[in-house]
């Protein structure tokens, strides 16, 4: 089952934000953690659902990012700047990725893009929501576990959706983290996008494919629980199989990474208009996926 509304999930775990974007809180009897950043223009929903569920943003002692992309950091500064004793957990290519003054300004800049195709830029006013090199905080890899109190956020490093991304797992409540890394359930689909390098992202999924899963907490659209839960990761391990071999079969037929391109997410808004992505940076990612395809294929 598929839901897509802010609200608890069990006794330990929140969703917040909005159906195409969110974040969540996991709640330890020691602590809570903040988990994913979603888009900088949910931050208002986000205060305001924490205090109508109750949630005490007292006991939130982490946010942990699951990779560098715009769409995944979006509240992350307010809360580091509102307070500072948070800890900010990524990898440690995420932290390069944020110092680095190009990339910065890209996250900024794709933010605003899309708060002002969701029409939220007078909401965001008020919110020092910008990426700046002030942000800071501790690095996490491969095997490191937090204690929150009866709950451990296991790491683990699935690279491929990005050259920063890492899942987190959950193994009392069987609840897994992998943000796009383990695909998007968009409407009745499995979006699956190997942004840096496709066949890593393909070895991610496998890697993560053997955890028993009750929960599994996607970024974008919500999360999925029962019996489609635990088949999830398989699913999108065959529809990034499928897509592969779409690229290909595109590429082959153009003989050039742009008219692929063009073919491809020509499809993708014939058939969602309503994605909530920009069509240039939908654009952006699939030119990064067909490089990846290319460049494996000898192109």
């Amino acid at each position: 089952m598929r839901i897509r509304e802010a609200g608890p999930i069990n006794d330990h775990l929140w969703y917040l934000g909005r159906e195409e974007t969110g974040v969540y809180v996991l709640k330890g009897s020691k602590s809570s953690m903040i988990i994913s950043g979603g888009m900088c223009y949910i931050i208002r929903d986000v205060l305001d659902q924490m205090q109508h569920f109750g949630i005490d943003t007292g006991k939130i002692g982490r946010m942990l990012i699951l990779h560098a992309h715009f769409d995944h950091l979006g509240i992350i500064p307010y809360f580091k700047r509102r307070w500072p004793g948070m800890e900010v957990l990524a990898s440690a290519r995420a932290w390069e990725v944020v110092k680095m003054k190009k990339a910065v300004d890209t996250i900024n800049a794709f933010s605003q893009m899309v708060t002002e195709k969701m029409g939220f830029m007078q909401a965001v006013t008020p919110y020092d929501l910008y990426w700046r090199r002030d942000v800071s905080g501790s690095i996490v890899k491969e095997g490191d576990s937090f204690d929150l109190g009866g709950l451990h956020v296991d790491i683990i490093e699935t690279p491929g959706h990005s050259s920063c991304s890492i899942s987190a797992y959950v193994p009392e409540i069987k609840a897994l983290f992998a943000s796009d890394g383990g695909g998007i359930p968009f409407k009745d689909m499995i979006i699956p996008l190997g942004n840096s390098n496709f066949t890593h992202f393909q070895q991610s999924l496998e890697k993560l494919k053997s955890l028993e899963v009750d929960y599994l907490c996607a970024d974008h659209y919500g999360y999925v629980t029962g019996d489609e839960a635990g088949e999830f990761i398989g699913q999108a391990i065959g529809e990034a199989n499928r897509l592969r071999e779409m690229m290909e079969e595109a590429f082959r037929k153009s003989g050039a990474i742009d008219g692929a391109v063009k073919e491809l997410v020509g499809r993708i808004y014939e058939d969602n208009p309503d994605y909530f992505m920009s069509r240039e940076i939908t654009e952006g990612i699939f030119r990064q996926m067909l490089k990846n395809i290319a460049g494996n294929a000898g192109g």
